[in-house]
């Protein structure tokens, strides 16, 4: 057995447990079968490593950093590649253009944690000058990424990796209802007969519930800054930025979860909501879909 993963029985059936992409992830598997149970987790496991090996920019090897290094040159991408910026366009027509994919260079200027500090706004002003997916040449099988631009994938790759994980727990394992929780995003494997009884955290009291939503199948995704924010002379700046400014979102909620066909689609649309302010519970509203704000 793996050391990277954990596995104790439940009255469910098993829950096993394992660190990836900056997050506690767990998959809840309805099988009695240790073994089996085992080799579900593992492969939940190796896909979301997988992903994060492939698309996260704080690995230097990773094919996103490669994209990012060679800015300014046609590059070759892959099928995958290709499928996530199609979604990424997605997000970002859907957004008006705040769900952007080429945030990179405002992104490394923010850090958030008790000793971050503020970034110049003369620096905000340089990097926004070399964000705008608009700028991107995107075909088929190549991408043209202008010099000193760069992309993160950090919004949609947690979700992305879930509905992988899902899919080919259903695909594998079809007749077992398993829920896979990449750091709070969920998606459901196969048709759960009996429903999964989801939490939603209370940003005011966090690893408490104030709510629970109910999942048979599809994902769940939540959007929001209790976790991750900069306190700057009193001032509380959340991590998810307006690129319109620069600076962080101002009037967000402090989360919002929203549920949806599949986890990507649930992802995009939270933090759409977040990006929207002060009006994240008109564009929630407006989407038909079952969603919960906190503020």
């Amino acid at each position: 057995m793996s050391e990277e993963l954990s596995l104790a029985a439940t009255s469910l059936g098993h829950l096993a447990s394992f660190h990836a992409m900056a997050s506690r992830c767990e998959v809840l598997m309805r099988t009695a079968d240790r073994e089996l149970a085992y080799a579900m987790a593992y492969q939940v496991l190796q896909e979301t490593r997988r992903i994060e090996k492939k698309y996260s920019r704080f690995n230097h090897t990773s094919l996103l950093s490669g994209l990012n290094a060679n800015a300014g040159d046609w590059q070759n991408i892959d099928v995958e590649t290709s499928a996530l910026l199609v979604f990424s366009k997605q997000c970002f027509d859907l957004s008006d253009g705040m769900f952007d994919i080429t945030a990179g260079p405002i992104l490394k200027l923010w850090n958030f944690g008790s000793d971050a500090n503020m970034p110049t706004s003369a620096s905000i002003e340089r990097a926004l000058k070399h964000v705008g997916f608009g700028k991107l040449s995107i075909e088929a099988s190549r991408l043209y990424l202008p010099l000193d631009m760069s992309l993160d994938f950090g919004g949609i790759a947690k979700e992305y990796a879930c509905d992988r994980a899902a899919s080919l727990l259903t695909l594998h394992y079809p007749h077992i209802p398993a829920l896979v929780n990449l750091g709070g995003d969920i998606a459901c494997a196969s048709v759960a007969e009996k429903p999964w009884q989801v939490g939603i955290e209370d940003p005011s009291e966090l690893n408490n519930a104030t709510g629970t939503i109910s999942l048979t199948g599809g994902g769940l995704a939540t959007s929001g800054h209790t976790r991750r924010y900069l306190l700057n002379k009193g001032k509380r700046y959340g991590h998810i930025l307006n690129l319109n400014t620069g600076y962080p979102v101002e009037g967000a909620p402090l989360s919002v979860t929203v549920k949806a066909a599949n986890c990507l689609v649930a992802g995009m649309l939270s933090t759409i909501a977040m990006l929207k302010g002060v009006n994240a519970q008109a564009f929630m509203a407006s989407q038909d879909i079952d969603f919960h704000i906190c503020r």
